[in-house]
């Protein structure tokens, strides 16, 4: 489970290793809805995308995160990102978290499909006994989206993480666990053949 550079392949994403290049496409999947403006998110306003860029960098130069650009392949376009992080070895643990999506992709297959990818890497290739999902209390969208997947809430953190704009933020924790796992996949996958039978 050694944070490094892969490619996970679906079809209809492709999550390729997060880079420099990136840069102008991370700026315009963000500015498509403006979603920097939810105060719950984690989205970067496009004049701040490089120090998020360099944020996710450091993070995965630090062994802290894995991070993704998402590539619709539909358009060719990289409609979002995402990231395993808090990667705990010893424990099989990580989380998948930091993801957002352009707008218009959301309530797609984008997001069901990636979920599919990462907890199938996570589960089959690393070896995970448990995977993480943490949101902001406020966030209820990601909430009911964490739990369309098939999560269990764990917890709730309270006064958690003190944000870049001093509000002190409750987070809401849920994970899928590894015998959890088979069932979680199969609906995913149902999901998944229900958005491309449309």
């Amino acid at each position: 489970m050694q944070p490094s550079s892969f490619t996970l392949q679906g079809h209809h994403v492709s999550l390729e290793p997060l880079s420099q290049q990136h840069l102008p496409e991370i700026q315009m999947a963000a500015a498509d809805g403006e979603l920097w403006k939810l105060f719950f998110t984690s989205v970067p306003h496009p004049d701040n995308a490089q120090n998020w860029l360099n944020i996710a960098l450091e993070m995965q130069e630090q062994t802290k995160a894995i991070p993704f650009a998402i590539r619709e392949k539909a358009t060719g376009q990289i409609v979002g990102s995402t990231r395993y992080c808090n990667i705990d070895h010893n424990n099989k643990r990580l989380e998948i978290g930091y993801t957002w999506y352009a707008q218009r992709v959301q309530r797609s297959a984008i997001n069901t499909e990636c979920k599919l990818l990462l907890l199938t890497h996570a589960f089959e290739q690393f070896g995970c006994i448990a995977v993480e999902f943490r949101t902001d209390w406020f966030n209820h969208r990601s909430q009911a989206a964490i739990e369309r997947l098939g999560a269990k809430r764990d917890a709730v953190l309270r006064n958690h993480m003190i944000l870049p704009d001093g509000r002190v933020r409750d987070t809401v924790v849920y994970s899928i666990i590894e015998n959890e796992w088979p069932g979680v996949k199969q609906n995913l996958q149902y999901m998944r053949d229900k958005y491309q039978a449309k």
